[in-house]
């Protein structure tokens, strides 16, 4: 049973992934838009394309924090003792991201809007940074049963390319998303502006990720053992032509599935790095057997998240197939009738 609630773990922490993270991965797009008149018409279809979707995603955070301290609640100490600041920081960033996104759209004044864009956009691109850095301190072995938090372990060489990973996939995703949405949405010069992002970002995921190889040879050295043999590198060969293919469906504009193929570059990824890792939960120091807890949590865990899934999970499915179809699209100011106020564009 703990074997499969570690597994179940991997799982919905690619699910995080796999939505773009934080913000449907668009806002790294937000803040290269440019200035407010460069920028608007890209930004107009980001608010467009996330409003439906943009809280949804963090039921995958809510799972994964259930299932670390109620399956593991010995990880869950020492990660959360261990690496409390850039947890800290990155949940600062998901209020202020949700904050920024949430006031940007009905505050009138131009100044204003800048100032909430921007806080929406930065703390999107920090958010997964830190979150990633989490996963490379965890993955470099820093962290054990009663390690004190310290700089070095998320302030080290494979933390900051975790980091940066996982900043990349989000801006890949959200390219790939934006593409789909431009043309749903009919913005067909858009479709090329996020298309060539989506390579950009690509070929910036092929970059991070061979630097990262010899990266985690001296730093991560038994992940890198993982990744580099096995079913781990399988799964990491596999994510690089399900890239390679969504910007191939994507060129033929097949969206649907450059939307599956991006996602399956990400889940295929998250997997490697779990079967990279196994049997550890923490390496080289504690597997999963030895941070399971109680067997009767466990068992009321895998039937509570049986449950959840049973109830949620058609619901998830359900408002993604909704936005997809352009079934969630928000009311505009026409919509609405909203008159313009004096000072607007101030």
């Amino acid at each position: 049973m703990a074997d499969v609630i570690a597994w179940l773990l991997v799982v919905v922490i690619a699910a995080y992934a796999c939505a773009g993270g934080t913000d449907y991965g668009a806002g790294f797009w937000d803040l290269l838009a440019g200035g407010a008149e460069r920028g608007r018409r890209p930004r107009r279809l980001i608010d467009h394309a996330m409003a439906p979707v943009w809280e949804v995603n963090n039921v995958w955070l809510i799972f994964i924090l259930i299932i670390m301290w109620t399956g593991f609640p010995v990880v869950f100490q020492a990660v959360f003792e261990a690496l409390w600041l850039p947890l800290v920081l990155a949940a600062v960033g998901q209020v202020l991201r949700g904050a920024g996104f949430a006031l940007r759209k009905p505050t009138r004044r131009l100044a204003q809007r800048r100032v909430y864009g921007a806080v929406f956009a930065i703390s999107s691109l920090l958010t997964p940074f830190f979150l990633g850095a989490v996963l490379g301190g965890v993955a470099s072995g820093r962290v054990a049963v009663g390690t004190e938090a310290s700089a070095d372990a998320w302030a080290n060489p494979t933390s900051l390319m975790a980091g940066l990973l996982a900043v990349a996939s989000t801006a890949f995703l959200g390219a790939v998303f934006l593409s789909s949405d431009a043309r749903r949405f009919g913005a067909e010069d858009l479709v090329g502006y996020f298309r060539l992002r989506a390579s950009i970002a690509f070929a910036a995921l092929v970059v991070l990720a061979l630097v990262a190889l010899p990266v985690t040879r001296d730093d991560a050295h038994y992940v890198w053992n993982g990744l580099t043999g096995g079913v781990g590198l399988l799964c990491s060969i596999l994510s690089g032509v399900c890239g390679l293919a969504a910007l191939l469906f994507l060129a033929r504009r097949l969206f649907g599935w450059s939307r599956y193929s991006a996602v399956a570059t990400v889940a295929l990824a998250v997997l490697a790095w779990g079967l990279a890792q196994r049997p550890y939960l923490l390496p080289t120091t504690l597997t999963v057997s030895d941070a399971a807890g109680a067997a009767h949590s466990l068992r009321w865990l895998g039937i509570v998240t049986l449950v959840a899934v049973v109830l949620v999970g058609p619901a998830l499915v359900l408002v993604y197939r909704l936005d997809t179809k352009g079934r969630l699209e928000p009311l505009t100011d026409s919509d609405t009738s909203a008159a313009e106020l004096p000072g607007d564009n101030l």
